[in-house]
C-alpha cells in the first residue's frame, strides 16, 4: 500500500510538475533568457566584488581607519566596474537574449537570421524605449527635471549609477523588447521582406544589409507602442512595474520563496535539473532584488540566496547527509559514496548524491530532498527579515563553502555566517531520521548478501 502512494506522489510530480516545467523551459525565448542569466553572471560576479570591498568597513568597522586613509581613495576609480555591470545589466540581457532568441529561431525553424542582427535590432527596439516622453497640450515633448539624486536631460535619467534605466531595473524591459524585436526580424525574413544584395557582395555587407527592412518596421512598431504608452500616462517601463511589481513582491514573501524552493528540489526528485529551469524564470528577479537591498531594500530572495543559505551542499541541502554517510554511517555503500562526494558537496556540487544514493525515484529519500531546503529557507528567511543577518547585495560563486559564500553576499553580515551554519544543521535535522532508517535498509541487504555467499 505504501509502495503503491510513493508511486501516486512520483506520478503527480511527473504529470504536473515535470512536464508542464519542461515544457516551459523548452520555449525559445525561456532558453534565451536562461543563456542571458547565465552569461551575466561572470560579469555580475566581478562588479559585486568591489561593491562588497566598499561595504565592508560597515560590518567590520576595525578596518574603517585603515579603509578611509587607503582604500576609499580611490574607490570612485574600483567602483567603475560595479557600475559598468550592475549599472547597464538591462544591456546585458537585451543583448545576449536578442542573440540566443535569433540564433535557436535560426537553427530551429531553419531562416536564413543573423544573431548579430538580432542583438543589434534588439537593443535598436530596447534604445528607443529609455528616454522618457510626456504628452503636454496635445504635443509630445521629452522630459526635462534636476533633482536632487537624479536628473532627467532630454529625456535620459541619470544617477550616481550613470543612466538609469539601464541598470538591473531595465532588465525586464530589454527582454520584452528583445523578444519583440527577434518576432519582427523574423517576419520580415520568412515573408521575404529584406533587401537581397548580389551573391558578388560580400557575407557581411549582406547580413547587415538584410537588418535594414527590419529596422524600418520595428521602429514603426516601437513608435505605435511607446505612442499609446505615452497618450495613456505611461511607457513601456511604467507599464511592468505592475505584472513584474508583483513578481518581486512574491519572491519578497516567505510563501513564495518557498514555492520556488519546493519546485526546484521536487523536480530533481523526478530526474529534472530543478535550478536550472527554475532560475531562467527566477534569476532576473533575484538580480533585480539583489540591486534594491544595495538601495536599501531588505529582501531575502536576492543574488545567489539559494546557494548561501539553503542549497549548502547542493540541492536538496544535503551537506550535513554528505558528512553523515562519511563518518556515521553503517553500510559500505553510503560510506563509499560519502569518501566520493565529500569533496564536490563542500563546493555546493552533488551530482554524486542525487545519481548515486540515489534521490531520484527513491521513495526513502525524496521527503527530505524536498522538506530540507524548505526549513533552511525558512531560517535563512525571517533571519533577513528580523534583521538578524545583513541582506544579499553581491553576487557570489555558487561554489563557495558553507558561510562564505553568506559573508560575501551580504558585504561582510558575521550573522551571515551563522545563520548558514544554522541552516545547515537544521536540514540535517529533517535528513537524519531518514537516511538512518535508508543505511539500516543498505546494511541489511548487504548483510543478506554476504550470507548468501
Amino acid at each position: 500500500m505504501a509502495e503503491e502512494n510513493e508511486n501516486k506522489v512520483f506520478t503527480l510530480l511527473e504529470n504536473y510538475l515535470m512536464g508542464p516545467m519542461g515544457k516551459m523551459a523548452s520555449w525559445k525565448f525561456v532558453r534565451s533568457i536562461m543563456a542571458a542569466g547565465v552569461s551575466a553572471i561572470p560579469f555580475i560576479i566581478a562588479g559585486s566584488m568591489f561593491l562588497v570591498l566598499n561595504v565592508l568597513p560597515d560590518a567590520l568597522p576595525f578596518l574603517e581607519g585603515l579603509f578611509d586613509s587607503t582604500v576609499f581613495k580611490i574607490s570612485e576609480l574600483y567602483m567603475l566596474a560595479h557600475k559598468a555591470t550592475m549599472g547597464v545589466l538591462g544591456l546585458y540581457f537585451g543583448i545576449v537574449v536578442g542573440y540566443e532568441y535569433t540564433r535557436l529561431i535560426a537553427e530551429e525553424e531553419e531562416l536564413n537570421l543573423s544573431s548579430v542582427n538580432g542583438a543589434l535590432l534588439a537593443m535598436f527596439a530596447f534604445f528607443m524605449t529609455i528616454p522618457q516622453v510626456v504628452l503636454e497640450k496635445g504635443e509630445m515633448t521629452l522630459v526635462e527635471k534636476t533633482g536632487e539624486e537624479s536628473s532627467i536631460l532630454n529625456g535620459w535619467e541619470i544617477s550616481a549609477d550613470g543612466v538609469e534605466r539601464l541598470g538591473a531595473s531595465a532588465i525586464f524591459a530589454a527582454i520584452i523588447m528583445a523578444i519583440l524585436a527577434v518576432q519582427l526580424y523574423k517576419l520580415c525574413v520568412k515573408y521575404n521582406l529584406v533587401i537581397k544584395l548580389p551573391e558578388q557582395v560580400p557575407d557581411g555587407v549582406s547580413k547587415s544589409f538584410s537588418a535594414l527592412i527590419p529596422a524600418f518596421v520595428i521602429a514603426f512598431a516601437v513608435f505605435i507602442i511607446n505612442g499609446v504608452l505615452i497618450t495613456l500616462g505611461l511607457d513601456i517601463f511604467k507599464m511592468i512595474e505592475y505584472p513584474f511589481g508583483f513578481v518581486v513582491n512574491l519572491t519578497d514573501s516567505w510563501l513564495g520563496v518557498l514555492v520556488i524552493v519546493f519546485l526546484m528540489n521536487a523536480l530533481w526528485v523526478v530526474g529534472i535539473h530543478g535550478p536550472n529551469i527554475i532560475n531562467g524564470f527566477v534569476l532576473p528577479v533575484a538580480i533585480v532584488n539583489m540591486q534594491h537591498n544595495i538601495d536599501g531594500a531588505n529582501i531575502p530572495y536576492a543574488g545567489e540566496f539559494l546557494n548561501a543559505f539553503i542549497h549548502l551542499g547542493g540541492s536538496g541541502a544535503t551537506l550535513g547527509l554528505c558528512l553523515f554517510m562519511l563518518l556515521l554511517s553503517q553500510s559500505q555503500q553510503l560510506k563509499i559514496l560519502g569518501k566520493a562526494s565529500i569533496v564536490p558537496s563542500v563546493f555546493n556540487i552533488n551530482e554524486p548524491i542525487i545519481f548515486g544514493l540515489p534521490v531520484v525515484y527513491n521513495p526513502y529519500l525524496f521527503i527530505p530532498f524536498i522538506l530540507a531546503p524548505m526549513v533552511a529557507a525558512s531560517i535563512a528567511y525571517w533571519a533577513t527579515k528580523l534583521n538578524l543577518m545583513g541582506s544579499v547585495i553581491a553576487l557570489m560563486p555558487f561554489p563557495i563553502p558553507i558561510g562564505a559564500g553568506g559573508f560575501i553576499s551580504t558585504g561582510g553580515s558575521i550573522g551571515a555566517v551563522l545563520i548558514a551554519i544554522i541552516c545547515a544543521l537544521a536540514a540535517f535535522v529533517v535528513w537524519f531520521p531518514f537516511i538512518k532508517i535508508y543505511d539500516k535498509k543498505l546494511l541489511n541487504e548487504e548483510k543478506g548478501e554476504e550470507s548468501s555467499v
